[in-house]
């Protein structure tokens, strides 16, 4: 049968999330999880496949992965309940065959940006400019053959602590699009950018502008939606507060 899991991990303690030859990263750690419970034999023999790569640094709560097992998700969630290692595995569900987890219904986002010296309504007035469907050519890395046109649903900005969390709900993003979003917001925000110049640039693609890269550390894969829920450990929600709080302590 083929199963999906749901995953968090911290991203700081990675070499980013793709397996490389000697360096510590998401995948390898979470492909050694399912080896060594013997959940696979190997990513190639599983068809093994990840809903996002997420950047060097960055950290997700609910990531998704699938692979094909003759385990059931209720023996799989059993005998990774316990596992203590970088990657934590809280969720799991028998999904089609042939079931590739990139194609989801919604990816959620979301942002730390330290609050002290920004202005809180200059950053919200911004940031609803991004909602809709634009061409995000300024606020991205736009690889080859990639269309720079997306459609951001919604973005909900709250107050926690010394941060504005933001959160951003799409189907899909574009490489470093929310880190370059979050950037052209704390500029505004401290008043090193105008709210006129976001919009120039978003409104007009074809002239180039560049506000830089916002920091990867902040910023986590919060879920990933389907169609399906999951079946979930015990306790589940206040562990994965628990391993956000963890990785925010450290911001």
């Amino acid at each position: 049968m083929r199963v999906a899991l749901k995953f968090a991990y911290d991203g700081k303690h990675c070499s980013g999330y793709a397996r490389q030859p000697q360096q510590h990263t998401v995948e390898e750690a979470l492909l050694h999880t399912l080896i060594t419970n013997t959940l696979i034999r190997s990513a190639q023999d599983s068809c093994f496949r990840t809903a996002s790569r997420t950047d060097r640094g960055v950290s997700a709560l609910g990531n998704v992965c699938a692979f094909d097992t003759t385990l059931s998700p209720e023996e799989i969630i059993r005998r990774v309940m316990d596992e203590t290692s970088a990657v934590f595995v809280y969720g799991a569900t028998e999904v089609p065959s042939g079931f590739y987890p990139r194609y989801a219904k919604q990816r959620i986002y979301r942002y730390y940006l330290k609050r002290p010296g920004l202005n809180g309504e200059a950053v919200i007035s911004t940031a609803a400019l991004f909602t809709g469907e634009h061409n995000f050519s300024n606020f991205a890395r736009i690889e080859p053959g990639k269309d720079p046109v997306r459609s951001i649903d919604n973005i909900v900005i709250a107050e926690k602590k010394d941060f504005f969390v933001i959160d951003f709900f799409a189907q899909t993003f574009l490489w470093n699009q929310i880190r370059r979003i979050v950037s052209a917001l704390e500029k505004v925000g401290a008043g090193k950018l105008l709210y006129a110049q976001v919009k120039d640039a978003l409104d007009h693609p074809e002239k180039k502008v560049d506000f830089q890269v916002a920091a990867p550390e902040p910023l986590l894969l919060k879920d990933v939606l389907y169609e399906f829920s999951f079946h979930y450990v015990k306790e589940y929600t206040k562990k994965v507060q628990q391993f956000e709080n963890r990785i925010i302590a450290s911001l």
